[in-house]
């Protein structure tokens, strides 16, 4: 039996403590939680900067029994310091978390790996993966580059690569580099379904990610291929952000339905 985790964005209305509650409520083991903004001014859930929250937060974690699996997002840029995140790999610690999400947006390939290196060095202390993913728009555009952004900072102790279902749908990552990975790096994956291909604009692309995923089952990426290609227990994050369906159904319902969609693309029913 996988352990599945609730993603921020599939959730992305619900504060922190809300998610606990709703992972609890249809059975989720863990919740992952976007504690920092993806960009300047970009939503995230209240923790590190806001004392009310954080208890609520503290309090279900230790009331409800879900647990914390990651956190987002460390963006390692050409001017990067690692200290900077801090607060957020205290809030992990303090949280239980296992990982930490991580986007590559250096195109100096060289420079990327020796910040990377240095990051998976300043959260070591912390307990903490660094889980690098990779996306299309990012300047680590698929597996083998993910892989080999790895390799070149020294394959440290705690790093990690990241699969997400949509990226392998839409990179040019192929089944064979994911089932090539080093199981060691690999700690959890996201799931769910979208249109495949190669062909969309970037707009697109991030508009899908972060607005407009499917349930696994309804769209065309080879999930069960996927699935094939990654270790059978390793954890699963349901992220399923689709804006529009779940302003309709509500945080909560839409998990079940997400979490129940995966269940049953993985063979392990409703």
């Amino acid at each position: 039996m996988r352990d599945y985790s609730l993603a921020y964005l599939t959730v992305n209305q619900s504060s922190v403590a809300e998610a606990f509650a709703i992972a609890a409520q249809w059975g989720y083991g863990h919740v992952g939680l976007r504690l920092l903004p993806n960009g300047p001014g970009a939503p995230h859930q209240a923790f590190i900067e806001d004392p009310v929250a954080r208890r609520e937060a503290l309090a279900a974690r230790r009331d409800l029994p879900v647990a914390v699996f990651d956190l987002e997002i460390v963006r390692i840029g050409a001017e990067f310091d690692p200290r900077r995140y801090e607060p957020l790999f205290e809030a992990g610690a303090a949280l239980g978390a296992r990982a930490v999400l991580v986007a590559g947006d250096d195109d100096n390939p060289a420079r990327l790996a020796s910040h990377f290196a240095a990051l998976c060095d300043c959260m070591r202390p912390y307990g903490l993966t660094a889980d690098l993913e990779f996306m299309p728009w990012t300047a680590v555009r698929h597996a083998r580059e993910a892989l080999a952004i790895v390799n070149a900072a020294g394959t440290p102790a705690n790093a990690g690569i990241l699969v997400d279902a949509l990226h392998v749908g839409r990179s040019q990552t192929r089944l064979e580099d994911i089932a090539s990975l080093p199981r060691a790096l690999l700690h959890y994956a996201q799931w769910c379904d979208a249109e495949p291909g190669t062909h969309f604009s970037t707009e697109a692309l991030i508009h899908t990610a972060r607005e407009e995923r499917l349930p696994p089952g309804e769209g065309g990426i080879d999930l069960t291929g996927l699935a094939r290609a990654l270790p059978a227990d390793l954890p699963i994050s349901v992220e399923v952000p689709h804006m529009r369906r779940q302003r309709e159904m509500g945080d909560a319902a839409w998990a079940r339905l997400c979490l129940e969609a995966t269940r049953r693309q993985l063979g392990e029913g409703a």
